[in-house]
């Protein structure tokens, strides 16, 4: 699913986020101070995309924004502790949290409930990248094996080897990979991970057959030939990888996705807080290094509005919420 245009928001939003606007015009006194210490809030495992953008950005933010810059992981519940820690923070500008659209998009279409509210407990700053999903398999699956047809060909003689994991339950990548299995009528058993590269390791190591996650998550690992990308997921073919093939190409028709990272403050910051923070990543976002350093994760850097960020959000929530529905999964499933 391609990043959707912005639609209109609701009145409150509109209003919240326009004041955090205007407050970019307050005297530059007022925003002058560095924070002590800042902590970008990150809920998958050192090493993959998430925690590269959250490690590029602090970077650029240690300096100006603030004096020093951390990345603060917890793992665990397919991102919800990250963003739980977020909710218990000050919204004094000093804590961000760097997340998934999943996490706030899809699973309040998935889990009865939730430790947080998606809209009132976060407060939109900027977009951070945006990127496509990736389909490999390990040595467990036949080097003849080259395709995703041929991928489900395979797994129908041996069943026992039909699986495939993914970074979270629940997250874009799981669904993605549970559609490829729906399109070849082939019961792909999902196995949920606490971050892409754990679910790779185990790839690589010949515990599950395929992974589903983010195209940047494989590019350390391509090279060895241990792991295989079969595919991405993009409307076009991915100009980090354009030798692979898209989900659509091999015949899968309609199979097009894609995802994003977003940066986010704790519910009720100030509008000047927002305003802020805002001018910080869309300024460390736009730093040569950081999108070079981005793109070598597979990741192309992208800053917006707070505005634009709530829009898109909102837009994605709805376009998934069908195709949750019709998936039929749930987190007690």
């Amino acid at each position: 699913m391609p990043i959707s245009p912005i639609p209109p928001i609701s009145r409150r939003q509109l209003l919240h986020i326009a004041l955090a606007t205007a407050a970019g015009g307050l005297p530059s006194a007022s925003r002058a101070q560095a924070i002590e210490t800042l902590k970008i809030l990150s809920g998958f495992a050192p090493g993959g995309t998430v925690d590269t953008l959250a490690r590029r950005v602090a970077t650029q933010l240690t300096g100006g924004y603030a004096k020093a810059a951390v990345v603060d992981t917890r793992t665990g519940a397919g991102g919800q502790i990250a963003i739980s820690a977020l909710k218990a923070s000050a919204p004094d500008g000093a804590t961000l949290l760097a997340t998934p659209m999943s996490m706030l998009g899809i699973y309040p279409h998935t889990y009865k409930k939730l430790p947080y509210d998606p809209v009132a407990d976060l407060t939109p700053v900027s977009l951070g990248v945006v990127f496509d999903m990736g389909f490999a398999v390990g040595p467990q699956v036949p080097a003849a094996v080259k395709s995703v047809p041929e991928f489900l060909e395979w797994c129908k003689a041996h069943p026992e080897n039909a699986n495939f994991g993914s970074p979270a339950p629940g997250s874009v990548p799981h669904f993605v990979g549970e559609l490829i299995g729906r399109a070849g009528k082939v019961d792909l058993r999902h196995v949920g991970f606490r971050g892409s590269q754990p679910a790779i390791l185990d790839m690589l190591g010949g515990q599950i057959a395929a992974v589903s996650a983010p195209v940047g998550e494989f590019l350390p690992h391509l090279s060895g030939g241990k792991a295989r990308l079969l595919a991405t997921s993009g409307a076009a073919r991915n100009k980090f990888v354009p030798g692979t093939s898209t989900l659509v190409e091999q015949g899968l028709k309609d199979l097009v996705f894609g995802e994003w990272f977003g940066f986010y403050l704790p519910g009720k910051a100030a509008a000047d807080v927002v305003a802020r923070a805002n001018t910080a990543l869309r300024s460390a976002l736009g730093n040569k290094e950081v999108i070079d350093g981005l793109a070598a994760m597979g990741l192309e850097a992208r800053s917006s509005t707070p505005a634009e960020l709530a829009a898109l959000l909102k837009a994605d929530s709805e376009k998934w919420a069908p195709i949750v529905k019709a998936i039929g999964f749930t987190a007690e499933s």
